[in-house]
């Protein structure tokens, strides 16, 4: 067994050994991105294949995004925004915030075809990225320099805390983004919530099952009961607080137009479904999916799925109201994605990428993307024409609000 970065576990050890076992959202902090050690933040390891960014996403890393497949993501997503801006009176200027923007693909791809498509809306682009990685940044900044070179056109943010209250007007996006959250991770024992909490004993990290480490574990619960959601003996999963406060900081950030959040996920009835009962908390390494948290720690990813229904009902909360909730394959055929098909030929690599994107067994439907808007009355956007068996997110968040 690979245990993984000897400083991070060193420090996870330390930390346990000074305070007692920590939670699972703790550990996963740390072992993703402890400001030195952390798998997402570390600069250079040479202990570790994967030495930058560059390596830990995409075809040789230890896994891929949608914007690793092909560029059409980000042009379905520049022709949804362009959209947005006509519905917001084409204001200047318009802001594009990307939290934890990966290594810069879908910015990259997004810029090119803003530029290509629109002359005037990209004169009055503004495109912000929020990340704290420095192997990220550099990734970013390789592929934004054709844009860079005009003052003000992209600019870097370490934390959404950094931008003021109501100061965008246009859209924030994310991609992959909140499954790479920590998540706590629970089990029902004796009908009773308890919590994962990580421990070290015998030279080794395990498992400790504790009383719940915060109130706001119980109160996601309750939302979950609420929802006619009860969990069964013996049953595990993850819960990710740090989700609600992140949809928070997004709508307090946001003045008028919509926020986009792609991810792989469910609602909330799907996610805590009896077919789900071990979770689905997920290593990747090397694009091998395991269930192994404690080997190869630094070393690895870690992710768990998206309960897209609370994340809906926390932004109802905070004045973000539900434009939509699609599949990827949907909110691409929206945009006109038949139209790229049809130019393309069949059997070509290009053309297998694209269908990579849209099959209804892969990502198609494994990514799903939640709109949500602000300062706009009900818009209608040709990314959500097709929504899919999805109705219960936006019931969820109106019965909340």
């Amino acid at each position: 067994m690979h245990v993984g970065h000897p400083g991070l576990v060193a420090e996870i050890v330390a930390e346990i050994q000074a305070s007692g076992p920590i939670t699972f959202a703790r550990f996963m902090e740390l072992a993703l991105y402890h400001p030195e050690f952390g798998y997402y933040t570390r600069e250079c390891e040479e202990l570790h294949e994967n030495k930058i960014g560059e390596d830990r996403i995409g075809w040789s890393g230890d896994y891929y995004t949608s914007s690793d497949v092909h560029p059409i993501l980000a042009r379905a997503i520049a022709r949804q925004v362009r959209q947005v801006d006509e519905l917001l009176g084409r204001p200047d200027p318009f802001t594009v915030v990307e939290m934890g923007a990966g290594k810069g693909l879908l910015a990259r791809d997004f810029l090119a075809a803003s530029e290509k498509e629109s002359a005037s809306f990209f004169h009055r682009l503004r495109y912000v990225l929020v990340e704290r990685s420095p192997a990220m940044r550099a990734s970013q900044r390789g592929h934004l320099t054709p844009w860079m070179r005009t003052a003000g056109r992209v600019s870097w943010l370490d934390g959404l805390e950094e931008l003021e209250t109501g100061s965008v007007t246009g859209v924030i996006l994310s991609n992959e983004l909140v499954d790479a959250f920590p998540v706590h991770r629970i089990t029902i024992e004796g009908g009773v919530p308890k919590e994962i909490f990580v421990d070290y004993e015998g030279g080794r990290l395990c498992e400790r099952v504790q009383p719940l480490s915060t109130q706001a574990l119980s109160d996601y619960l309750q939302r979950l009961a609420q929802l006619e959601i009860t969990l069964p003996e013996g049953y595990k999963t993850e819960i990710n607080l740090e989700a609600l406060a992140w949809m928070t900081q997004v709508a307090r950030a946001v003045k008028r137009g919509v926020v986009i959040t792609i991810d792989y996920g469910h609602t909330a009835q799907d996610l805590y479904g009896p077919d789900r009962r071990r979770g689905t908390f997920l290593c990747y390494h090397h694009q091998m999916a395991s269930e192994a948290p404690y080997e190869r720690v630094g070393l690895q990813d870690m992710t768990a799925h998206v309960d897209f229904t609370t994340l809906a009902t926390v932004g109802e909360e905070s004045g973000l109201h539900v434009t939509g909730f699609t599949n990827q394959m949907s909110f691409l055929m929206g945009l006109g994605v038949e139209q790229l098909i049809e130019s393309l030929e069949p059997g070509s690599a290009e053309f297998q990428s694209v269908v990579q994107l849209l099959k209804p067994e892969g990502m198609g439907r494994t990514f799903k993307i939640l709109i949500q808007h602000k300062g706009i009355e009900s818009p209608e956007l040709d990314g959500l024409r097709f929504k899919p068996f999805f109705g219960s997110v936006l019931a969820a968040a109106e019965r909340s609000h």
